[in-house]
């Protein structure tokens, strides 16, 4: 019976008979230090979306318990993401956070209705660029908000605000102790963080993000310090199921981008985790389709608890494969210490100070900037690394979903660019024969009057029609042209009405010049 248990959770590839006990238990030790690693996350994420801190609990439950128990994805972890941290908080400014569960709902149903349609695979072709730039952004706002976080000031709404309206924040924390204890709280818990990680023996006991809390934490108590706390309301005063009223609200343009939004991040950053996940461990590979599905029925319970958003966390998911687990068993367990922990501590979430919470999502706002890879990319693919940065910029002035697509048009401007390249060759310059690869401007001039024979070769699109055309103007005017297009692989109808009119004329021209000739007396 125990090892009939075990084997349903186990994937491709895992052992059987006596080995089953030390599976189970490298995976219950793995649970643990994961449940570590995601209760000041969940709590940290909830806090900067602008909603009840338990709302970041349920939907780290909720990974757990249903996306853990799913075929997918056998070891990445899913619970709310700062990557959707900036998104929420302008959804529930903007529409309230009674309409965030219709929001994450509608998401999930797409997510199962894109899984079911084998689009999960598609999403590996998104540019990583665009990818980067996303969760670059995303970093930026995110560190411009939990500034003011930092201090218990309140964040201006916009990205392009809370950036300009740094130096007044510093002249307000300046002339304010309680914002300079509160200051310091959050950079004591941000040099934890970064400290904490070098002594190998403290990290492998406890992870950095839950000692970081709990000694900014203790420090806040010990002194007695007048900064703001968490709230807490209880885990089931925070669960708003959505009603009739939060699902009009679909009718508004706006919502439907968000919601839109909500999938595309969702699904991209959980599919780009996978893959990530794939190269830490030698184990069964993800099936991106049923990943897909198993994030989207994990969102739709969400939605239906009215809780934030959920995406795979390759935070969590890195530690979850370091910790030695080997099968889904250990996510599937974390969201039970998750369940315990809420059901039975919530009021541990009222001592833990908000300053502390930005400085764990300032710290998580810089791991998502590439600051290692930017330099690199723009050495070997420049074309990348603009677009990473535009990206990233488009989502600061702007707001994600919008910067994303700026990104991604970008993004197929640039291939398409790079993939229609065309070669002119032509041939009959002297005396209606020999060949030429070139089209020099006036290198026919009195070569007889046979046509030239002008063939193109390659990807003919409207990207390359001015640099194209400006090579036919080279072309003699005095003959004829021959067009040929049977060597083009591929051509679009603007590239093609542009050529034929252009021969079209040309020729009419030269034909034109003949005739007059032929009536000039000699």
């Amino acid at each position: 019976m125990r090892n009939s248990l075990l084997d349903r959770f186990r994937g491709a590839g895992g052992t059987s008979g006596s080995s089953g006990a030390k599976t189970f238990r490298a995976d219950f030790t793995a649970s643990l230090v994961v449940f570590l690693v995601a209760v000041p996350l969940c709590v940290g994420v909830a806090v900067a979306s602008g909603v009840p801190a338990e709302l970041g609990l349920i939907t780290g439950i909720v990974g757990g318990l249903v996306t853990g128990f799913l075929p997918g994805s056998s070891l990445q972890v899913s619970g709310p993401a700062a990557g959707l941290t900036v998104l929420v908080y302008e959804a529930v400014e903007q529409y309230g956070v009674a309409a965030l569960g219709v929001l994450v709902l509608i998401s999930g149903l797409l997510q199962l209705a894109m899984g079911a349609l084998g689009l999960g695979r598609w999403f590996r072709a998104i540019s990583v660029a665009v990818v980067q730039g996303m969760l670059a952004g995303i970093g930026l706002v995110l560190i411009a908000g939990q500034l003011y976080a930092l201090a218990d000031a309140k964040a201006p709404s916009s990205g392009l605000d809370k950036i300009f309206g740094i130096p007044e924040l510093i002249g307000d924390v300046a002339g304010s102790g309680d914002a300079l204890k509160a200051l310091a709280v959050g950079v004591g818990t941000i040099a934890v963080l970064v400290l904490w990680p070098r002594f190998r023996q403290g990290a492998k006991v406890l992870p950095a993000p839950l000692a970081a809390v709990a000694l900014a934490t203790g420090a806040t108590a010990i002194f007695d310090l007048p900064i703001a706390r968490v709230e807490v309301k209880g885990l089931l005063d925070a669960i708003q199921p959505p009603g009739g009223s939060e699902f009009q609200a679909l009718a508004e343009v706006g919502v439907i981008g968000t919601v839109l939004a909500f999938t595309l991040i969702a699904s991209a950053e959980s599919l780009f985790s996978a893959a990530a996940v794939d190269r830490l461990h030698d184990g069964p590979r993800t099936d991106y389709d049923k990943e897909l599905m198993a994030q989207g029925a994990g969102n739709a319970v969400c939605g239906v608890l009215g809780a934030l958003p959920m995406t795979a966390v390759i935070v969590r998911s890195a530690a979850n494969v370091q910790a030695g687990a080997k099968t889904k068993a250990s996510r599937v367990l974390h969201g039970v210490w998750l369940l315990v922990f809420a059901v039975l501590f919530p009021s541990a979430l009222g001592i833990i100070p908000v300053a502390t919470l930005a400085g764990v999502l300032v710290y998580s706002g810089w791991k998502l900037i590439p600051t290692k890879d930017l330099v690199p990319l723009w050495r070997s693919h420049r074309g990348e690394a603009i677009i990473l940065v535009v990206t990233a910029g488009a989502i600061v002035i702007t707001n994600m979903f919008e910067g994303v697509i700026i990104g991604l048009l970008m993004a197929v401007a640039k291939t398409a660019w790079e993939t229609s390249h065309v070669h002119v060759e032509v041939s009959g310059r002297e005396n209606g024969d020999g060949a030429d690869a070139g089209a020099g401007a006036g290198a026919g001039a009195g070569a007889g009057d046979k046509p030239l024979h002008v063939r193109v070769r390659g990807n003919a699109t409207f990207l390359r029609l001015p640099k194209l055309l400006d090579e036919l103007e080279g072309l003699p005017r005095e003959r004829e042209i021959e067009l040929d297009l049977t060597g083009l692989r591929h051509v679009d109808h603007a590239c093609e009405m542009a050529l034929a009119t252009w021969t079209e004329r040309h020729n009419a021209v030269v034909k034109r010049d003949a005739a007059l000739d032929e009536r000039v007396p000699a």
